[in-house]
């Protein structure tokens, strides 16, 4: 099964992946977002969490396919995005990846709609503030590239530890983000998008495992030709590692499983 790792030039020539992209009807191209939402996708299918009566809660969900995904298989997902005057304060309307109403989520008709109505509610929450009404309610969390517009480096760490509290025990959260592949020093730390270090993976690995939870990890930064491609604009063909403010980052995608204590 995957494990926390980067995104990764392999995954894209993999069945999982080619199936994932007819799933979410998405095109095939070498797009890390894309790699992000086909790692959160996989990771819970394999592990046997996409299927009736299970319960997902979603972060920052913007108007991501997964939500519609997740209910297509018969899962009861609360999906989430930042209240509109914040994300608007924030430009996130402008760029379109705001979420103002539980429409957004099936615009492809990956879900009947019928079964998406009746599985699919929508409600703001900030990430820095999670509604403690959601806490030991869900068996699986996710969110996609969300928790470094959290703030700061300390803030992300905060929401990946406190998201725990959301899940029953043994549930899992899957969570991708920004990695900064150059440099485990110096990095952007606060501000609108944040790049994690491997130190600061390191440490919310250390502390997620000092709480009981599990998590698997591979570190191993791919040397294929496309990502050996380091985009200036994220609408490209090639996009699996971008320059970002004088930094080479590329994602990592996180899986934690909650203690059953």
């Amino acid at each position: 099964m995957l494990v926390s790792k980067l995104c990764n030039e392999q995954d894209f020539k993999t069945e999982w992946f080619k199936n994932c992209c007819v799933k979410l009807q998405e095109p095939f191209k070498y797009h890390r977002k894309l790699w992000e939402y086909c790692f959160i996708y996989e990771s819970l299918l394999e592990r046997g969490y996409l299927q009736p009566g299970k319960k997902g809660l979603g972060f920052a969900v913007g108007k991501e396919p997964l939500t519609a995904a997740f209910a297509s298989h018969g899962c009861r997902i609360t999906s989430t995005d930042l209240e509109l005057e914040k994300a608007q304060a924030q430009g996130w309307t402008l760029s379109n990846q705001h979420c103002n109403s539980i429409l957004d989520l099936n615009k492809r008709g990956i879900c009947d709609p019928y079964l998406f109505n009746s599985l699919v509610t929508f409600k703001y929450m900030d990430m820095n503030k999670i509604d403690n009404e959601t806490f030991n309610v869900y068996d699986f969390t996710w969110s996609s590239c969300a928790f470094e517009h959290c703030g700061s480096i300390d803030l992300g760490k905060k929401f990946i530890i406190n998201q725990m509290n959301c899940l029953k025990p043994g549930g899992i959260a899957i969570h991708t983000t920004e990695y900064n592949l150059s440099s485990n020093k110096n990095t952007i730390e606060t501000g609108p998008t944040v790049l994690f270090r491997k130190q600061d993976i390191e440490w919310i690995v250390d502390n997620l495992r000092a709480l009981g939870h599990s998590i698997n990890i591979d570190y191993t930064v791919g040397k294929g030709e496309i990502e050996s491609i380091v985009a200036k604009q994220t609408d490209t063909d090639y996009h699996l590692r971008l320059h970002l403010d004088g930094y080479i980052t590329t994602s990592i995608g996180l899986i934690i499983t909650k203690s059953s204590k």
